[in-house]
C-alpha cells in the first residue's frame, strides 16, 4: 500500500506491428476527456505513429487543456533502451504531473512488456506512477487463421531496422510474453470476421494464453470505451466521489455491445482484511474488465483506492477529498452486479463487527 500523494496511472498498449495499436490509441485520444501524456515507441526512417497521432487531434482553444503531450521514443525498441531512453523521458514527463491525468505508452511490436513494467520500480518514478493496466492488441484476422501476426516479413523488417534490439525472441515467444503480461486483450478487426471466425480467434487466443482467466474483448476500428483503458474521467470520478448518496444505488449504463456498467454506493467503514479476496472473486465471477472506486477503512484517515483492469488489482491509500464514510465503486464488464456485491460487502462488514 502507498499512502498520501497521488500517483499518475499508466496504461501500456502492446502488440505486434499491424495488430491495430495505433488505431486503438487514436480512438482513445479522440474520445477521452483526460489530459494525457502519450509515449510512442517507433523508430526507423519515419516515426509514422507519432505523425498520425498528432494529425488526429482537432482542437480549438477550449479543448486545448485535453490536448495530449506526445513524446516519440525513437531510439529503438523500448524494452532494450529502458535506462537510456525511457527513464529520463518519464522523469521529464513527470515534471508536469500536476497538469496530467495519466500516461499512455504504446510499445513497438518487438517490445517485451516485462522489462518496461519492471522499470516502474525505478526509485525516481515508483512513488509517482502506478501501472493501471497492460493492454495487448492482437490481430483478429490472423488469429482466426491460427496465426499470431498478419505480416511476418514486416515484423522481421522492423527487427532488422533496430540496431538497439538485444533480444532475439521468436515471434511465438514474443506473442506469448505479450499475453503473459496482459490485463486486457483486444481482438482487433472483429467487423471483418464472421461469427465462426470470431469464435476461432477467441479459441486460438485461449489456447495460447498462460492465464486462461485474462479478459478479452473483440473490437472494430479501434473502438473501445476509454473507461476500460484509462478508468474514469475526472468528471465521472468527481461525480462518484461526491455523489453523497445515503442509500444503495445500482445504475446500469450501456458502453459496448458486450459490456454493461454498474455503480455502487454504500455508507460505512470496512476493515481491509478480506476485502481484496472479495473483490478478486467479484472480478472473476462477473467477468469484470474494470473495477474502480474508493472504500472507507476503519481507523484510516485516507480512503482505500481500488483500481482493477482484468486480473490486475491495485489498492492504495490516498486523500481524494471524498466523504469519509462513503464507499463508491464502478463496475464495467459482461455481467456487473452491484446488488450482489453490495450484499457481500455488507456481510463482510457485519462479520468483522461481530
Amino acid at each position: 500500500m502507498v499512502a498520501s500523494t497521488t500517483r499518475l496511472p499508466v496504461t501500456v498498449i502492446t502488440g505486434f506491428l499491424g495488430a491495430g495499436k495505433t488505431t486503438v490509441l487514436r480512438h482513445l485520444l479522440r474520445q477521452s476527456q483526460q489530459r494525457l501524456a502519450v509515449l510512442v515507441n517507433e523508430f526507423g526512417e519515419v516515426g509514422i505513429d507519432g505523425q498520425l497521432l498528432r494529425s488526429c487531434q482537432v482542437c480549438d482553444e477550449e479543448e486545448e487543456a485535453t490536448t495530449p503531450t506526445i513524446v516519440e521514443l525513437a531510439n529503438g525498441c523500448l524494452c532494450c533502451t529502458v535506462q537510456d531512453d525511457f527513464l529520463p523521458t518519464m522523469e521529464a514527463v513527470l515534471q508536469q504531473a500536476d497538469q496530467l491525468d495519466g500516461i499512455v505508452i504504446e510499445t513497438s511490436g518487438l517490445a517485451l512488456p516485462e522489462p518496461l513494467l519492471k522499470a516502474f520500480q525505478w526509485p525516481e518514478i515508483r512513488h509517482r506512477t502506478r501501472v493501471s493496466g497492460v493492454v495487448t492488441v492482437v490481430d483478429g484476422e490472423s488469429l482466426a487463421r491460427g496465426e499470431v501476426v498478419g505480416d511476418v516479413s514486416l515484423l522481421e523488417q522492423q527487427r532488422a531496422a533496430d540496431p538497439s534490439l538485444d533480444h532475439d525472441d521468436g515471434i511465438d515467444e514474443l506473442f506469448d510474453e505479450q499475453l503473459e503480461q496482459a490485463d486486457l486483450v483486444l481482438i482487433s478487426r472483429a467487423d471483418r470476421l464472421t461469427a465462426l471466425q470470431q469464435q476461432q480467434a477467441a479459441q486460438h487466443l485461449e489456447q495460447r494464453s498462460h492465464h486462461p482467466g485474462v479478459m478479452s474483448l473483440a473490437i472494430s476500428q479501434g473502438q473501445v470505451d476509454p473507461q476500460l483503458l484509462l478508468g474514469l474521467s475526472r468528471a465521472e470520478a468527481a461525480t462518484a466521489t461526491h455523489g453523497g448518496h445515503d442509500h444503495d444505488h445500482d445504475h446500469h449504463d450501456h458502453h459496448h455491445p458486450e459490456l454493461d456498467s454498474a455503480s455502487l454506493q454504500l455508507r460505512g467503514f470496512w476493515h481491509q482484511q478480506g476485502l481484496e479476496p472479495l473483490l478478486v472473486a467479484a472480478i472473476e465471477s462477473m467477468g469484470l474488465l474494470r473495477l474502480k472506486g474508493r472504500i472507507p477503512i476503519e481507523g484510516k484517515a485516507l480512503a482505500l483506492q481500488v483500481q482493477a483492469v482484468g486480473r490486475r488489482l491495485d489498492c492504495w491509500y490516498e486523500d481524494d477529498q471524498g466523504d469519509p464514510d462513503q464507499l463508491n465503486l464502478v463496475l464495467i464488464g459482461r455481467s456487473p452486479d452491484a446488488t450482489s456485491l453490495a450484499l457481500e460487502l455488507k456481510a463482510l462488514q457485519a462479520s468483522i463487527q461481530r
